[in-house]
């Protein structure tokens, strides 16, 4: 995708890639050089870079769920570059791509040119800048339901081992 192509659909609902985990339906907020923003009732706002979008699809005759509101109070952050966005949310909980095996969700930690840190449970995954295909920040649903998962198992033992 383009930033011209998508500078015409700001603010309209639209559905990024037809399927797959990536797949989102939501509000486009803003665009960047080579990413955008969207809204969507799933993941809050999340910002995906271009490079990876393989289609929109633009609703034309409300075929798309559009039962959302974007709050009024909302805020996201703006930048000519992916690259240059993704620190601000530094020291926050972030999740990594939407699905499949690439997704995670942990603490941000460290950003550099190349490649983003993340805490997640007892690892530091870096990720490459190059395959994040996007990004969003402050949303926590899946890390509480593990949470509850594990209060609920009564700390049973999985079988891990603990490391020192």
């Amino acid at each position: 995708m383009n930033k011209e192509l998508m500078l015409t659909l700001v603010n309209s609902v639209i559905k990024v890639d037809r399927g797959g985990p990536e797949s989102r339906v939501g509000k486009l907020l803003d665009v960047g050089g080579d990413h955008f923003t969207m809204y969507t009732k799933e993941d809050g706002v999340v910002y995906y870079k271009m490079q990876h979008v393989k289609s929109v699809t633009v609703d034309v005759k409300g075929g798309l769920d559009q039962d959302f509101e974007v709050p009024e109070n909302l805020v996201w952050h703006k930048g000519d570059a992916f690259k240059n966005v993704i620190p601000k949310f530094r020291n926050q909980w972030v999740k990594v791509n939407r699905g499949g095996p690439e997704m995670l969700e942990g603490m941000l930690n460290e950003v550099e040119n190349d490649y983003i840190s993340v805490f997640s449970k007892d690892e530091l995954v870096r990720y490459s800048m190059f395959h994040i295909r996007n990004i969003s920040y402050g949303h926590m649903k899946h890390a509480k339901k593990e949470d509850e998962q594990e209060k609920n198992e009564g700390g049973k033992n999985t079988g891990a081992r603990k490391r020192n």
